[in-house]
Order: structure tokens, then sequence, then C-alpha cells
């Protein structure tokens, strides 16, 4: 077969849920949003569940349903967009609870859903979604007065623990939350990471789970590898892919291995220092990426094997990242449809 293999070891991402959830006081949930974060939301999901997870987070209501269908009735599934026009008959038959965003969301969610299950967003200093405080201090009673079943806040810099937003956005979600009977929500991965003064009642980590920064002690979740398609022999002198971007000095061996920008392998990648393994030997990616092709040097090899892994515990979505310009999660997310998927555990 030309077709990459990404194997998926949800062992692993199990692993790290319970590692984050000894973390912690409270329970916690999971973020499985953007499909599982480009790994298949249904399978994540119900290997958490079967862990323990018992309420999971999405971006929108769409992807609500599909995690619904898969997990069956039970679970808790919140929607961080809230609710949109257009969503409720989403939100009651699939037992959807929203995170309210705005008055306008409020007031639409009361009057076509009452008695629907919901929680409530809150801008602790992020502006991105959420009430701030002094349209929360207005409607608060009213909010209040319908039983929601959680507050919640997202930090926007706990991948940066000694940055001053975290503890000023802290203060803000506390006296914005004090005093109600209500459930409390601020961390995700970072913010677990910054202590449980973030806790609260529930945290839900999301990158973390999925081998990624800037949870340390993360276990690496998916392994890559791409197949040889050719092995060719260069003389000194002679370049590699387009645009002559890498020449040989002295005679190589390049192996042409299937999968490229179109499998979310950045272009951005080539000339870094990114690596393919043969084993535990590195075969360093020359040239550019193209579409669908990559070349390695493997001249160090003695026998080329049929695949070599681009994604393993030595080489890890954050290294791939950090050489690309990028983050762990944008390299999860891009990993294209084109692999051949194998779960393990």
């Amino acid at each position: 077969m030309s077709t990459a293999r990404l194997t998926i070891n949800l062992d692993a991402l199990v692993t790290n849920w319970r590692n984050l959830n000894a973390m912690t006081n409270c329970e916690t949930a999971a973020v499985v949003k953007a499909n599982g974060y480009g790994l298949d939301a249904g399978r994540v999901a119900k290997a958490l569940a079967t862990a323990g997870a018992r309420n999971f987070f999405v971006a929108a209501a769409e992807e609500g349903v599909a995690l619904r269908r898969a997990l069956g009735p039970g679970p808790g599934i919140s929607v961080f967009s809230g609710h949109m026009e257009g969503d409720t008959k989403l939100l009651k038959e699939f037992q959807l609870t929203p995170m309210l965003n705005s008055l306008d969301q409020m007031l639409r969610h009361f009057e076509a859903l009452p008695g629907h299950a919901f929680g409530v967003q809150l801008d602790s200093g992020m502006n991105r979604l959420g009430m701030e405080p002094a349209e929360w201090a207005a409607v608060r009673d009213i909010a209040l007065g319908q039983s929601p079943v959680l507050l919640m806040s997202h930090l926007a810099c706990s991948d940066e623990p000694g940055h001053a937003m975290n503890a000023q956005q802290l203060r803000t979600f506390v006296d914005m939350t004090n005093g109600f009977e209500v459930p409390r929500s601020l961390a995700a991965t970072g913010g677990m990471l910054l202590g449980r003064d973030y806790h609260f009642d529930l945290c839900r980590p999301g990158i973390g789970l999925y081998g990624g920064a800037p949870y340390g002690d993360t276990v690496p979740v998916v392994q890559l590898d791409l197949p040889v398609i050719q092995v060719r022999d260069l003389d000194p002198g002679e370049s590699v892919g387009y645009g002559n971007t890498w020449v040989a000095k002295a005679p190589t061996r390049i192996a042409t291995v299937a999968a490229g920008y179109a499998d979310g392998l950045h272009r951005a990648m080539m000339n870094t220092g990114v690596t393919t393994y043969a084993g535990e030997t590195p075969c360093p990616v020359v040239g550019r990426i193209s579409m669908d092709l990559i070349t390695v040097d493997v001249t160090a090899l003695e026998e080329v094997p049929s695949h070599l892994t681009l994604l393993n515990e030595a080489q890890t979505v954050d290294h791939l990242a950090d050489a690309a310009g990028t983050i762990g999660y944008e390299i999860l997310t891009s990993l294209g449809h084109r692999y051949a998927r194998t779960y393990q555990g």
C-alpha cells in the first residue's frame, strides 16, 4: 500500500486522562472538539467514558450530535458555542448542554427550551466568548433562577505559568462566581498545571489528552508511518525536489515516501531538522515537502525498510509544530484523511 499509516493508541489517551485526573480533587471531563482533535471523537470519547469520564465538551451542536450518536444516552455533552439560532432541535433531541455566551443566547434558550439544561460561559479577560462582568451582573439573577449546571471561563495564557494574565483571570472569575451554589470550571490542560486554585469543580483537559504540550508528562498517542515508494542514489552536486533547495554534498541515498502537505505535513517543516526514523535510526527529511511526497536521506541505513516513522515517542507532534512554527494542536487537527487509521487499546 502507498497509504501512510496513522496509529492512535487509545490506551495512551486513557493514561493521560487518568494522570491528569489524579492531579485534581474535582471532576475531570474531556474536550473532544474538532473530531477529537482529529483522532475521531467517537472512538476517543468511548475510550474515555470507559475509563470514567462523564462529561465531554465540543465546539458546536453538530459535533455534539455526532458524539451523542457514538456515546448513546448518559454522558453529558456541552457545547462551547452555546445556543445558536437553528440549534434548538439538536440541543433538545440529542440532550446537549449549551454554554450560553450572551444575553441573546440566554433569551433564545429560555424561550425555546424552558427547563433544558444549560451552562453560562463568562469572559474573565480573554475577550473571545462569554459574558463580560457588567453583562453578567445585569442578568445573573435571571440566569441563576433557571438553575445553570455550570459557570465556566477560559484562560488565555495558561501555557505560560508565570504570565500575569493567569492570576488576573482567576481573580476576575472568582469575583464573578463566588457565593453561588453552581459548579464552576476554569481550567483546561494548562490551567490544571497551574495548581488547584484553578481547578474549582470541573477541569476540562484537551491537548494534554492527545499527547501535546504544555503537559510535559503526556504520553504520545499517535504514530505515523510513511511507506517508502522508491529509493535512489545521488552523486555529489545532485539536488532533490522542487526548487533545488537541497543538494547532495557526498554520495547519498534518498528514499521517497508517500505523504505531504495534503496530509497535514506542512511545507514549513522542510530543511528544519525534522527527521524520520527506521527503528531508532534517524533519517532526516531533505528538500521541499510536496503535496504527496517527502524525500528522506537514508544513507545511514544498511537496508531501507518498507516504512519510515515520522511521529513517535522520539519526535512528537510538538517537535513537528516547532519545526513548522506552529503548535501541536494544529499538527494534530491537520492530520489528513488519506491515512489508513489503526486504533489500539
